[in-house]
């Protein structure tokens, strides 16, 4: 089970919709505030952060345990869970794109001040990094039937010279780029995470 081009291109007009109230929210929060004080209160209050703030921590712990599955191997991790690693790939993906959801709904789409703000824009690499890459890489590997694409470098096939860059490794390039900025981002995540996790409690 693996998502197509075009189901990644829907989750990508999805992150998008999420993203927008982080853009505009300077324009309806004072309208909440004058208009629904109240839900504004209640939206900012700490029962609705704590409670949100939990869903959010239990998709970022599901989404490193999708990690350990997909890379048990490499870090020498024995998980005896059912499924394929595309099976879990997409659940990482389609739950990463939900954990957006879920921020959106605990900051009410107010990106906040100093380190509240970068970790929020730090988040955001992360979700984009994945999701442009897995996009760019899978619209390579849905694009034609071509094995080369053009390009200024020469490769070899059935003894012949073709003018391009074979489609595997273009894709092993690509995904040495965006992986590794993906992994880089995540382990800043985590560490700021841990951080905002003891803001959070040291000043409720």
């Amino acid at each position: 089970m693996k998502p197509k081009f075009s189901t990644l291109i829907i989750l990508t007009l999805i992150t998008a919709a999420l993203l927008a109230p982080f853009a505009v929210s300077p324009i309806y929060i004072p309208i909440l505030r004058e208009q629904a004080f109240d839900v504004l209160y209640f939206l900012q209050g700490n029962l609705f952060k704590q409670i949100t703030g939990y869903i959010s921590l239990v998709f970022v712990i599901i989404e490193m345990l999708l990690v350990a599955r997909k890379r048990g191997r490499g870090w020498k991790i024995k998980l005896s869970v059912p499924g394929s690693m595309q099976l879990w790939r997409s659940i990482h993906i389609f739950l990463g794109v939900g954990l957006l959801a879920v921020v959106l709904i605990h900051t009410i789409g107010v990106t906040g001040i100093n380190f509240n703000a970068i970790f929020l824009w730090v988040f955001f690499a992360v979700s984009l990094s994945a999701l442009v890459g897995v996009v760019a890489e899978t619209g390579v590997i849905e694009s034609s039937q071509k094995r080369f694409f053009p390009m200024l470098t020469t490769a070899t096939t059935d003894g012949k010279k073709v003018s391009g860059i074979s489609k595997g490794n273009m894709i092993r390039g690509m995904r040495a780029f965006w992986l590794s900025s993906h992994i880089i981002l995540v382990a800043l995540f985590s560490v700021m995470l841990l951080f905002h996790i003891f803001l959070a409690y040291y000043y409720a």
